[in-house]
This record gives C-alpha cells, structure tokens and sequence, in this order.
C-alpha cells in the first residue's frame, strides 16, 4: 500500500490488466460449472476454455437478480449458485426480496479496502460506520474495507442516532461511513445536542444516491464525502477517487454495459444495465446483471488509477429501487396487496424531502375499513423494513402505466 494507491493493480497498464483477467476467467468458469449445479444450468454446454475475450464472453446469458431470486425460491438457500455447502460459509446473509448471499472468502472479501483508500481513509483513521449489520451485508462490507484499509471501526450501524452523536464525541472518529442520508442525521442531531462532531472530516458513502446538493452541504461542513458503488452480491464494484471525475471499476471485476432487456453490450458511452462478472470461489457471478443502469467514460481518471470508468449510478432497468439503503422490489408491494385484499391497486411512490428518502404508497380502494392506513404502514414496515406514509386516493386516479415503484427523486440536484 502506498500513499497514493491501495496497490500497484490500480495504475497497471490496461492491457496487462485485461489480459489477466481473461486468462483467470476459464478457470473460474469451469469451477463455478462443476461445483455450482444452477450454474451448469445456466450456462448450459460451453467451453470455459473458450471464453478468454470480451466477445465470448458475451456470447454467454446475462443472469439476472430476478432469475436468481426464482431459483432461490426453488432451491433454497442459493439456488444452486454458490460453489460450497451451506454450512461452510462464513456467514450468511438475507436481503430484501429476499434474496440469500453467502459471504466470500478472505480478509476483505467484497473488496472494499481500496474504495476506503481512495477516500483518504489511512491507518490510524477512526471509522464510524453506521451501515446496518443486520440480516444483510452491508455493515460487513464496509466494515472489513476499512480494516483492510488499516482503520479501526465502530460498529454503529443504524438507529440509537443519539448514542451513536455520544460515541462521536467520544471516541472522535476521523471518517464516516454509511449511506448518504444518514450523516446528516447524525450532524444534525450533533448540532441539536450541542455534541462535538467536528472530527469527522472525511466519508465513505454507498447504499443510496449522493446527490449533489448534499455533497455540497457536507463540504461546507468540512467533510470531504465520496461514494462507493456496491452490491450485496458483489460487493465493491466501483468507487471514487479524490479527481472526482467518476467511478473507476474495483479491481478483480469483469465489468460491462448491456441494453436493458438483452445480453448485448452497448458502445462506450451508452446507458445500458451494469453486468459484473466476479472471482469468488464460494459464490461465482458470471455476467451477473445488478439490474442498475450506468455507462462508461471514455479515457482514464487523472488521479492515475488506470481501470474502467463508469459515469455512476443511472437508475434502474426494472422498477427496483433503492429507498434509505434497503431495496425495494414490485413483488414485496404485491405482497402488501395480498395481505389486504380490500385494497384495489397501489403504488409506491419515492419521494425526496429536507435531503432524506420518503416513500408513500397510494391506494385505491372502495372499502370503507377502519384502521386500514395504519394496518398498511405496519405491513409495508414489515415487508420492507421501512417506515412510510400511506395516501388513499379515488379508485381510477393511478395512472394505468404498468408501474409499482414510481421513483421521483430528481439526481440532478
């Protein structure tokens, strides 16, 4: 690890990097066909030898989450898809869907160190990382990043906003990590409670859009914040660096564009769904569609790292959508509706308000029930594991559209 760089991967020349990955890729191939039953499905009767370039690789289906979530559900707990039994993983997790992930293997097994290093997170940094280690893996993401980037970390995940404000100014952690919102929840509260919260001066943000505005806010606070772009399934895939001039894909990681509803990548610059292809032993992704929309940046970033640029997150290519950190999908808004059959039709509406993710589900209904909007706030927090309001409207008012997440926050502002 130097100063400037996490390693020497991140300022390979290209071509060396591509050539290597492609030289791992038939392997990891042929590994993942012979130890993972959903895989040799999948992938039906390839060669793995054969696929060492971007066109062959190209040539294979894109799985999507929607698909694997399916096999899920038929063949519990990972659908055939993790190369290793059950009991042999390190820890599992469940996200909303749900959908099952297994943890990978090694020290920083989602590969999220140099994204904490190109945020200026050094050994002897305190972190403060307020991702939920709850059921899912985003708290164990950043977690064993910052450790992997020398840091010590407190496990702060989310709620208890005002003994993780006592813990700040305790311990006086240099960086922040977590999802976008809720730093401001946390310097807001600091502020309210007359607390010292001055020494968090850097961040490391994923689990939601940085908008703009609150970047701009966190930097007169004096908190340089940059953002992480990472799954559950994959982990890091993509992060910022000082040069801001966008994400540059994490090393180990096959990235490319596809046209949404297709397995055809896209010309560099074209928006189309992110498909990652990855390297773990236990739990192989190849060609693995996130079901985000995102395009390429032609050139290189100025802060030397020499991989792939992506301009960001674009939004969805299905109506998924990330609300507070947690995903919400259609078929958790239908199980909504089966728990209430009085209700006609509904739409969950993601609304931005005082720089924080609302959501509010719309309904049509000719019932007449007492008590119903307080039974769909308490069902749709069950589901979703996020709080929201409810609105009825007249039967007829929602647009017949197809839509059941309608996400109207604006990620130009």
């Amino acid at each position: 690890m130097s100063e400037r760089y996490f390693d020497e991967l991140e300022v390979r020349d290209p071509d060396e990097r591509e050539a290597d990955l492609f030289q791992r890729l038939p392997d990891q191939i042929a590994r993942a066909v012979e130890f993972a039953a959903g895989w040799a499905g999948h992938l039906g009767k390839i060669e793995p030898g054969a696929v060492r370039d971007r066109a062959a690789l190209a040539r294979l289906p894109v799985l999507h989450k929607s698909e694997l979530m399916s096999a899920q559900r038929d063949e519990p707990p990972f659908g055939g898809f993790a190369a290793g039994k059950v009991s042999q993983m390190n820890r599992i997790f469940m996200s909303p869907g749900p959908i099952w992930e297994p943890q990978g293997e090694g020290a920083d097994p989602w590969n999220a160190g140099r994204a904490f290093h190109a945020a200026g997170f050094r050994p002897g940094d305190i972190v403060h990382n307020a991702l939920s280690y709850h059921l899912t893996p985003g708290g164990f993401i950043l977690d064993h990043g910052a450790r992997a980037a020398g840091c010590a970390v407190f496990p702060a995940g989310v709620g208890n906003t005002e003994m993780q404000v006592e813990a700040i100014e305790t311990l006086k952690p240099t960086g922040y990590a977590g999802t976008p919102d809720y730093l401001k929840v946390l310097l807001d509260k600091a502020q309210e409670l007359g607390r010292d919260a001055s020494s968090l001066r850097k961040a490391l943000v994923s689990g939601g859009a940085l908008f703009p505005s609150l970047r701009a806010e966190y930097a007169a606070r004096g908190v340089k914040v940059l953002q992480a772009y990472a799954t559950a399934d994959l982990g890091v895939i993509a992060y910022e660096s000082a040069a801001d001039e966008g994400m540059i894909v994490n090393e180990g990681v096959i990235v490319e564009i596809v046209r949404p509803g297709t397995d055809t990548p896209v010309p560099v610059g074209e928006v189309g769904e992110l498909v990652v292809t990855n390297f773990s032993r236990s739990y192989p992704l190849i060609r693995f569609g996130t079901g985000d929309l995102s395009a390429v940046l032609p050139g290189r970033s100025s802060c030397g790292r020499t991989n792939m640029r992506l301009k960001g997150w674009m939004g969805r290519a299905d109506q998924r959508t990330k609300i507070k950190g947690m995903f919400v999908d259609p078929q958790q808004v239908a199980q909504i509706l089966l728990r209430h059959p009085e209700v006609a039709r509904a739409r969950l509406i993601v609304e931005r308000r005082q720089e924080q993710d609302v959501m509010r589900l719309a309904y049509e209904t000719d019932a007449r029930a007492e008590g119903l909007d307080d039974a769909l706030k308490a069902t749709m927090r069950e589901i979703t594991k996020l709080s929201g309001s409810v609105e009825r409207i007249a039967p007829g008012e929602l647009p017949n559209d197809g839509k059941v997440i309608s996400d109207e926050r604006s990620y130009d502002a």
